[in-house]
């Protein structure tokens, strides 16, 4: 069995981006989240030795959620002008590291990995996402855990992985029934409305007693408490809507992956130009040519 490690893009260079104190080049230009992007990737694979890394970016993706649902989104803060100049060496950086990188035009880049997922796991082989993104917890089991980056109020625990059993502990639900809970629930991030007045703890109990969203709006008429009967029906067809909005397409075929290997060289070059002197170093290091330093 192959270990992967399928990274979500944003997700990690967001938190480079806010977990390091501001580093910038001499003329100005940031490198904070070049600096965390580097050190997280090689700290990964460090740790846990995958046969391969592939990192998802978004193309402003998702056509088929903003079709259903035009606000899908749309609560989403522009992306930090600091970090927008940082993105497109980041992935410069990325490919010149011999990752694989998958972007889609019009695809939301969960899909895609969480795709490449499930495809892998077909397979017989192991698939880490690297993502604090609870979207991937739907897909979490067997062969496929989530790598949770360390919480902020306590970045000594490191990076934990997150298994079936992990998922129940966290949410309240398995897998199969993420979907549901998030559609109950909402999804702030996502701008997903869940229905007034449900927290994760009565989610989750709903679930547990009738199994699905459609099993819950079946038992409207019953429901405890009884303040959410009449919500519940007369919302019915939006939190339908919110399921298809919150599960993963995993019927999406695998794309092309540009993935060259190390291209020492340019990696080198790169690093030096952003003034990026440790990293170089240990960059000339671990892709052996250590007499250039």
């Amino acid at each position: 069995m192959a270990k992967w490690l399928l990274v979500d893009g944003f997700n990690l260079a967001y938190r480079c981006f806010f977990a390091i104190p501001e580093l910038s080049r001499s003329d100005g230009f940031p490198t904070n989240a070049l600096h965390g992007w580097v050190k997280s990737i090689w700290r990964l694979e460090d740790q846990e030795r995958p046969r391969g890394t592939v990192v998802f970016f978004d193309l402003g993706g998702a056509q088929d959620r903003l079709a259903l649902h035009p606000e899908y989104k749309a609560n989403r803060e522009e992306m930090p002008e600091p970090l927008s100049r940082q993105i497109p060496v980041l992935k410069e950086l990325t490919r010149a590291m011999g990752l694989g990188g998958i972007e889609q035009e019009g695809v939301e880049s969960d899909d895609l990995l969480a795709s490449w997922a499930t495809a892998l796991a077909r397979n017989g082989d192991e698939a880490l996402i690297v993502s604090s993104d609870k979207d991937f917890a739907q897909v979490v089991g067997g062969p496929i855990r989530m790598m949770l980056p360390p919480p902020t109020a306590n970045p000594k625990l490191g990076w934990r992985v997150l298994d079936e059993a992990g998922v129940l502990e966290k949410f309240g639900v398995p897998p199969r029934q993420i979907a549901d809970y998030l559609a109950l629930v909402g999804d702030t991030s996502d701008n997903i409305p869940g229905l007034a007045g449900v927290g994760p703890k009565t989610a989750s109990r709903w679930l547990a007693e009738y199994g699905s969203l459609e099993g819950v709006i079946a038992a409207a008429p019953t429901l405890s408490p009884e303040r959410f009967r009449e919500p519940l029906a007369a919302a019915a067809g939006r939190l339908r809507l919110n399921l298809r909005l919150t599960t993963l397409n995993l019927s999406l075929p695998p794309p092309a992956q540009a993935n060259g290997g190390v291209r020492a060289a340019e990696l080198f070059a790169l690093l030096e130009g952003l003034e990026m002197r440790s990293i170089l170093a240990e960059a000339r290091t671990r892709y052996g040519q250590p007499e250039l330093f």
